[in-house]
């Protein structure tokens, strides 16, 4: 039987908030197929919303490969934030180096600039985003978020744009409406599967508390849950949708995430040579070993 180090952390915690889960087993030189990823993901199916797979080649490069209870994923935001913070957090040689870069399975390079000592946090250069233009008609958008048409605003187009997953991006006219909101799962995934759109992120420009630039929300049924609580390939994406209609000049802003029914976190933006970078912290949780039996 065959033991891996095991961590389960919650990513882009603020204060009491309970962040967005994610867990992560560490196979060192290690390799697993694609079912043995899929099989430990689908034990966590409501305990975490991905797992991440660590792999390190003899120099030392690591390489990242994500899986839902469903499939594996192209790239989860907060299961870097999740994985690396840790990771980098226990390495005394990466504690001291500023920029770490890593592979991921499906989307190539990323870069890591660690901001652990100054800010306790980390932050991750985006995939390169791919601008996509929506033609999904806004009484259909409506219709499968649950939501009156009138609540969408006229002010900002919809837009899709992936950055690691192909988000739906919908402006909300207020907060109330768009923390209030909960779609019915099966129905917004069959929505997503048949438009093909990995997550849908609503956001309102009032936000609960002051400091804050936006309140955003993610819904991701097609990978076995309706809501991310924290996500940061969806407000990558929201990043670049900002950028794109002239709404931020890229200096460091923070977001609010969540529904009516949790203490909102946060996710914070910044650029950096013209990319956008999500960044946040993270809160360890469960520190073990997982057996992978014969």
């Amino acid at each position: 039987m065959k033991t891996y180090p095991y961590y389960k952390l919650n990513a882009f915690t603020i204060g009491k908030s309970e962040g967005n889960p994610a867990a992560f087993l560490d196979l060192g030189t290690d390799s697993l197929s694609g079912d043995a990823m899929l099989n430990i993901a689908k034990e966590h199916s409501g305990f975490v919303s991905e797992v991440v797979y660590v792999t390190r080649d003899d120099a030392g490069g690591i390489l990242l490969t994500y899986y839902s209870s469903e499939c594996e994923v192209a790239f989860c935001g907060h299961g870097t934030i999740a994985t690396m913070y840790e990771v980098i957090r226990r390495d005394d040689g990466l504690r001291k180096t500023p920029v770490i870069e890593i592979g991921t399975n499906r989307k190539g390079r990323l870069n890591i600039y660690n901001h652990i000592n100054e800010e306790d946090c980390i932050y991750i250069s985006a995939p390169d985003p791919l601008m996509i233009w929506c033609p999904l008609p806004k009484q259909s958008i409506a219709a499968a978020l649950g939501i009156k048409e009138g609540a969408i605003s006229d002010s900002l187009p919809l837009d899709i744009i992936d950055a690691g997953l192909r988000t739906l991006i919908v402006p909300i006219k207020n907060l109330a409406d768009e923390i209030s909101m909960y779609p019915d799962e099966e129905g917004l995934k069959q929505y997503c599967l048949s438009n093909d759109v990995d997550i849908v992120l609503v956001y309102s420009l009032e936000t609960a508390a002051p400091g804050y630039f936006a309140h955003t929300r993610v819904f991701a049924p097609k990978f076995g849950y309706l809501e991310d609580p924290a996500t940061g390939s969806g407000n990558s994406a929201f990043g670049c949708y900002l950028l794109k209609n002239g709404q931020w000049n890229g200096d460091s802003i923070k977001i609010e995430q969540g529904g009516d029914n949790r203490i909102f976190n946060e996710v914070r933006l910044r650029t950096k040579d013209g990319k956008v970078l999500f960044g946040g912290k993270a809160a360890l949780r469960i520190e073990g070993k997982y057996c992978l039996g014969e």
